[in-house]
């Protein structure tokens, strides 16, 4: 029996290829007769274009076509994505206006310069503060209402649980809209030949991208095929196809030549999709031993005019984290003139975790109790909305191992009182959760002749590692070791397995490859038995047994590699299909996790440091530690970005004055401390056969409130802004 690779640490199967610069991503493909898209973008944030002047652009060395609203392709609209050109409104400063195709970039670059707008400018909309007045409520989201209100017996309106309870604390939240800032730039290189587009670019699933791009274009998906096997990052800013690729791709059929669409790093900012900012107000009432009795979460996130925000966050934090008998979520949403609100690492989650944690953190002030043990006291036992038990929660565990771990004991009562020279020190912590999601996937298995085994779909790697998870659950699967599982992935050619997005990679592949795996063995095992030349032909199939890449019967036993070149066959392959079933309906699924932190002050500057960090997860079985160790750092290193650095800004224009990696701060090493990470490490079969819970999204969840604990914990000072910047520190100091 082979030893177990499931749950050991595995090298990144793909990391040679990318170290080497032999990965190819999208922008990397080239084909003869290639031309270049150059965008053109608005100097305006909200308005009509009234004309457009191409003249000089399209005498411009090079160039082959100008493409604008008022000579565009047609691209049809899609449900919640912005069909480009195809009319003169401006909803957001750096909105792409117009393409300049030419036979180079710099040609299409330098062209594009000139191409001068006329707009009717009219006021924008760029304040959540200012426009508070303009909220809605949000339509339902899976299932839940935009207004949730829980009360026990007896109790008439949650005003009256807070007024009645025996303390309370109420306090707003703000955090600062955000950029995906993926390290690859969004971009597409689209071929249109015969009728039939390939696309290459950055994208979180290629099945997605082919049903939608089928839709924008008005074809059917067999006309399109995407390949996409590598992605330089996307935290969602890549779930669905942007504005560059339906244009390179409705430029390749106009022109018939293939078109490659590269944004610059400042469009990259301002053309695609962004994180909208959010405004909280919590309030919390508890009994004097720190039971809550009363929760209200009010949120409001900035949207656009015909979409609704991402970013639910009382309803994806406040309605499912603690036991309380009176609990009221809102959310609502205002359209403002910004690049699109999309879905971004933990939606909802990384926002109000902010406001919720940093609340609860303030209620344990007031109380002067332990926040880890108010907590613990209020954990839930049952999800607070929907009454169902959780399918698995060591969340308590998470708590008391995390404390215990970092030296918690250690941590100062009082504010002020750890001070380290010209620094105060101080510890800070908070709750981290993620909800379970998991799609339906189909995974082709195959054994070959020369002793190696195959494991592909259509499902992508983000940089998340599953180029690795691929050969590691199918050699787990099969008995083999890793290096003789090749993976392939990213072809909307290979068998469907949805897109990556919610933290379901693994959790949705993974027993779909168990079972692609379990059905490429029986394949086997019927061809030994009725091939002619087999040396187990006519044999009862259950006098056979496969383990571990061996086939055995009475009196004898051979590696399967063998068995085939036996039967003159070069291999045998198998699909695996694994759905979700009715098991949401008797359980949930959530991952769970506690952020520890510890913050340096500078006394006199008002800097804050983070000094160190630790996140113990529940998130049940792990396929490979290293990989996951790299996703929970990632995730609380964003965290820290979003607590210190991180925030777009728009001046009174609508204008994004940080767009670009110049001024859109971000950690470099200088800022990122010593990051550990624990896993429990306790399998979940309830949610699906492998055991595995999502934790691309848990790691960034509650770290900005950890941060901000900290922070308080160490000079006295409550921050509830993100990012915490220095003068509110040094004005608390002051």
């Amino acid at each position: 029996m082979a030893e177990p690779v499931v749950g050991r640490p595995h090298n990144r199967v793909d990391g040679p290829l990318k170290v080497s610069g032999r990965a190819a991503y999208g922008a990397d493909h080239s084909y003869p007769r290639l031309v270049h898209g150059y965008a053109v973008t608005s100097t305006i944030a909200h308005g009509v274009i009234r004309a457009m002047d191409t003249s000089t652009a399209e005498r411009s060395p090079g160039v082959i076509a100008v493409y604008t609203p008022f000579n565009a392709f047609t691209i049809h609209p899609v449900e919640g994505l912005r069909a480009p050109l195809q009319d003169t409104a401006v909803a957001h400063h750096g909105q792409i206006v117009a393409l300049v195709v030419a036979e180079s970039f710099e040609q299409a670059r330098a062209a594009a310069f000139t191409v001068e707008v006329d707009y009717d400018e009219r006021r924008p909309a760029v304040s959540l503060a200012e426009e508070e007045g303009n909220a809605r409520p949000i339509p339902p989201v899976m299932g839940i209402p935009p207004v949730v209100t829980r009360l026990a017996d007896g109790v008439p309106s949650i005003t009256a649980a807070l007024a009645d309870s025996h303390i309370t604390v109420s306090a707003a939240y703000t955090t600062a809209p955000q950029a995906h800032a993926a390290m690859e730039p969004y971009s597409a290189v689209v071929t249109w030949d015969d009728g039939r587009f390939t696309v290459h670019n950055g994208t979180q699933g290629v099945g997605l991208q082919v049903q939608t791009l089928a839709q924008a274009l008005g074809v059917t998906t067999d006309d399109i095929h995407a390949v996409n096997p590598f992605v330089g990052g996307s935290f969602g800013g890549k779930y669905r196809p942007n504005a560059e690729v339906q244009l390179a791709a409705a430029a390749a059929r106009a022109l018939r030549r293939p078109v490659k669409v590269v944004l610059t790093r400042e469009q990259s900012f301002t053309g695609t999709v962004i994180r909208s900012g959010t405004r909280q107000r919590v309030s919390l009432g508890a009994a004097a031993d720190g039971t809550l009795t009363a929760l209200s979460h009010r949120a409001l996130a900035g949207a656009v005019a015909d979409r609704e925000s991402a970013e639910l966050s009382a309803q994806r934090t406040s309605l499912a984290w603690y036991a309380v008998p009176n609990l009221e979520v809102r959310q609502t949403s205002v359209p403002l003139n910004t690049p699109d609100p999309t879905i971004m690492r933990a939606p909802g989650e990384a926002s109000g975790s902010f406001a919720l944690e940093s609340a609860m953190d303030e209620l344990a002030v007031a109380l002067r109790m332990d926040p880890v043990r108010l907590r613990i006291k209020n954990n839930a036992t049952v999800h607070p909305y929907s009454g169902l038990p959780f399918s698995g929660k060591h969340l308590v565990e998470c708590y008391r191992l995390g404390a215990e771990r970092f030296g918690w004991r250690r941590r100062g009562t009082r504010p002020r009182s750890r001070l380290d020279g010209e620094w105060y020190t101080g510890m800070g912590m908070a709750t981290s959760v993620y909800p379970g999601f998991r799609n339906p996937a189909t995974v082709k298995v195959g054994l070959r002749a020369d002793g190696t085994a195959l494991v592909s779909c259509d499902t992508a790697d983000l940089g998340t590692g599953m180029w690795t998870v691929l050969p590691v659950v199918a050699a787990h699967s099969l008995g083999l070791p890793v290096r003789r599982v090749e993976p392939r992935l990213g072809d909307s050619e290979l068998s469907p397995a949805g897109s990556v997005g919610g933290s379901c990679g693994v959790v949705t592949v993974g027993p779909a490859i168990m079972a692609a795996a379990h059905n490429a063995v029986a394949a086997l095992l019927s061809l030994a038995v009725g091939e002619p030349s087999s040396p187990f032909h006519g044999l009862d199939p259950a006098d056979l047994r496969y383990d571990s890449g061996r086939v055995s019967g009475p009196g004898r036993s051979m590696d399967f590699d063998d068995l085939l070149e036996a039967m003159g066959r070069s291999g045998v392959e198998a699909l695996g299909t694994a759905a979700p079933g009715d098991e949401s309906e008797r359980y949930v699924f959530d991952s769970f996790g506690a952020q520890f932190v510890e913050v340096r002050v500078n006394r006199w500057t008002g800097e804050i440091r983070v000094s160190r960090a630790l996140g113990v997860m529940d998130a049940g079985r792990i396929v490979n530690p290293k990989t996951a160790r790299s996703q929970i750092v990632g995730g609380m290193i964003w965290g820290i970005s979003a607590a210190l650095h991180e925030g777009l800004h728009l001046d009174a224009s609508g204008h994004l004055v940080n767009a670009d990696l110049a001024n859109y701060l971000i950690p470099v090493n200088a800022d990122v401390p010593e990051v550990d990470v624990h896993f429990l490490d306790h399998p979940d079969t309830r949610f699906n056969p492998l055991g595995s819970r999502g934790i691309g999204e848990l790691g960034i969840v509650g770290t900005a409130a950890a941060v901000a604990n900290a922070v308080h914990n160490a000079t006295g000072i409550r921050l509830r802004e993100l990012p915490m910047t220095l003068e509110h520190v040094l004005a608390g100091l002051d």
